[in-house]
């Protein structure tokens, strides 16, 4: 009897959306995975911290603002809760040939608690790498925004702030620089975006950034 031809599924896509708070980043995903789905691209989206329940659990202690966090405890949970996701929901989603968007990834740290918390970027990235398996993205949306401006927009949400959006605006600077410098040496996989245009823009910037990866 002749052998059976096995079919693989390719492997599907990550895409992950960076930025500081107040950039756009939830908007960007729930309008992009609506416009891959209307384009016969199964989407999954993903935010982090969180997607499973001990993420989610990580995601309220690293935003409580009654707590006090050592840079490199914070650095380690974020890595922790990453660690989680990647195993339960990102590798199985992309093994099955679905596409992930997740709205924050190692960026997010190396930005955040490498340069915000003064941790280094080299110590942060080794830390996400182990967290990760070596997972990357294969295509990052930054949305650029400045600082103050990003601030204002999550001070209008009504919302009280949490444990990082409290934060002194030298750690914004010192974010969106760090921001800037990762786009400027991976100008492959990191592409930045306008976010201070309208939402439509930015989805159709987001669009064009990642047709080569399926020829949209």
């Amino acid at each position: 009897m002749a052998a059976r031809s096995l079919l693989r599924v390719p492997r599907g896509r990550l895409i992950t959306i960076e930025g500081i708070d107040g950039a756009g980043k939830s908007t960007l995903a729930a309008g992009l995975r609506d416009a891959l789905a209307a384009r016969g691209i199964d989407a999954l989206a993903l935010r982090e911290p969180g997607g499973v329940a001990v993420g989610e659990r990580i995601r309220e202690l690293v935003k409580d603002p009654a707590l006090e966090i050592d840079a490199r405890a914070e650095a380690l949970l974020y890595a922790a809760s990453r660690a989680a996701l990647v195993s339960a929901r990102v590798r199985p989603a992309l093994e099955a040939g679905r596409w992930v968007l997740l709205d924050r990834y190692v960026d997010s740290s190396l930005a955040y608690q490498g340069a915000g918390r003064g941790l280094g970027v080299a110590a942060v990235a080794a830390v996400n790498e182990f967290a990760t398996g070596g997972l990357r993205a294969d295509r990052t949306l930054l949305l650029a925004i400045d600082p103050r401006a990003g601030r204002a927009r999550v001070g209008d949400r009504g919302e009280a702030a949490d444990r990082l959006e409290r934060e002194a605006d030298a750690f914004f600077a010192a974010i969106a620089d760090a921001y800037a410098a990762l786009a400027a040496a991976e100008p492959e996989r990191v592409r930045a975006l306008d976010a201070t245009q309208p939402v439509e823009a930015v989805l159709d910037d987001a669009l064009a950034a990642i047709a080569d990866l399926a020829q949209l």
